[in-house]
């Protein structure tokens, strides 16, 4: 058995910071879960990261690099590298020793509708700074060949799902400035999708009243009031009753509904939003929605991953293991070697290799009781979706 260590980067639409995470893996499953590390960000660089955004929304082509874009992407690909330099040294681990990084950069602009979708990161900058190889540019292939751009993430949730234990039905929930919901039931495939808005609105909201970036522990929102007209209005999305494989851009969904509302019941509001359409995803494939309540609203920052429809897990295996050993063609990504040399990315139009770049990240898992009907809908769903495309 071939044994690779991985170490996975991830920023996501929470522009909370740098999150990284070693695991070693045959490819299959997860061994070992090895030590992480989080490197916020500054506020000069959310604060370019949003100028970034902002200027990311007339993009048309995705390798360009206009205004802000250009220092973005030196930051956020210097910030990785401090990040794992840091990781390396605290942690006592030898560069050589870690077989691949997964580098997916920050996403600006997410456009599926367009097959479009764009992050800012230099792969191959981050190859010669560590002389490790980096594994990059982990959405454009899936995209343009008419994907969501990130099918490989649930593929390691039923990884862990299974490392767990867990049998039955079984739903890991991600909250991060978009979340994503993955389904797992079995040897059945995966079933995935963004849901609505995470922490990002949230956050936008509390930056604005308060100037800081996060409603720290949930405090503002629990102190607050739902308003039932505001709720209403941001339910009224055409998002919600379309079928998964779906996936969100950071900025579908707007603070417009809560502007005139007080902030403790703005971010309540908001809390509340973020619950429900959790819950309109099952009720959307014709089962009931969780029985669960949530504790408490939380409106922290957190990893984002979107996800979408996967291929199956043994095919998932032996692309990933692929893309371990060899490195070469046919994964739709882009390898970055210690020696400088880039190979192009091919196009593989139901695969993206994010699970085994940042699988590493120990995603929480919790298990949601849910009918079988609910999956079989959704399944034939699926199929539906794959004879219209």
């Amino acid at each position: 058995m071939t044994v690779a260590r991985a170490l996975g980067l991830m920023s996501g639409t929470s522009m909370d910071g740098v999150d990284a995470a070693l695991l070693e893996t045959d490819g299959l499953r997860p061994l070992s879960f090895c030590p992480t590390l989080f490197a916020p960000y500054r506020d000069e660089d959310r604060a370019l990261l949003r100028a970034a955004l902002a200027q990311a929304i007339d993009l048309d082509d995705r390798t360009a690099r206009p205004g802000p874009l250009a220092d973005a992407e030196r930051m956020v690909t210097d910030r990785h590298a401090e990040a794992v330099e840091t990781f390396l040294r605290e942690n006592g681990i030898d560069a050589a020793t870690v077989d691949v990084i997964g580098f997916h950069g920050q996403t600006v602009l997410h456009r599926p509708e367009r097959r479009l979708t764009v992050q800012i990161g230099d792969g191959a900058a981050l190859a010669r700074r560590l002389g490790i190889d980096v594994v990059y540019d982990m959405r454009a292939a899936d995209v343009a060949a008419g994907g969501q751009g990130a099918p490989l993430v649930p593929v390691y949730h039923r990884a862990l799902v299974a490392a767990s234990g867990l049998e039955g039905s079984v739903a890991v929930l991600n909250i991060g400035g978009v979340a994503n919901l993955t389904f797992v039931e079995g040897e059945a495939e995966p079933i995935a999708c963004d849901t609505g808005p995470g922490n990002a609105l949230i956050d936008d909201l509390m930056l604005a009243r308060t100037g800081v970036p996060l409603d720290r522990d949930g405090a503002a929102a629990a102190a607050g009031h739902v308003d039932e007209a505001a709720l209403a209005q941001l339910l009224d999305h055409r998002y919600f009753e379309a079928p998964p494989p779906k996936s969100l851009d950071r900025n579908d969904f707007s603070l417009a509904p809560v502007e005139g509302l007080a902030t403790f019941d703005a971010a309540a509001t908001h809390g509340l939003h973020r619950r429900l359409d959790r819950e309109m995803f099952f009720a959307a494939a014709g089962a009931a929605a969780p029985r669960h309540r949530l504790r408490r609203r939380r409106a922290q920052s957190g990893a984002d991953a979107r996800a979408r429809r996967a291929p199956s897990l043994r095919c998932a295996e032996r692309r990933a293991i692929r893309l371990v050993r060899r490195g070469d063609r046919g994964t739709g990504l882009r390898l970055s070697r210690r020696s400088l040399s880039e190979r192009p990315a091919a196009h593989l139009s139901d695969h993206d290799g994010s699970a085994l770049a940042s699988a590493g990240r120990q995603a929480g898992a919790r298990g949601l009781t849910t009918s079988r009907d609910f999956a079989a809908k959704l399944r034939i769903q699926q199929r539906e979706r794959r004879h219209e495309l």
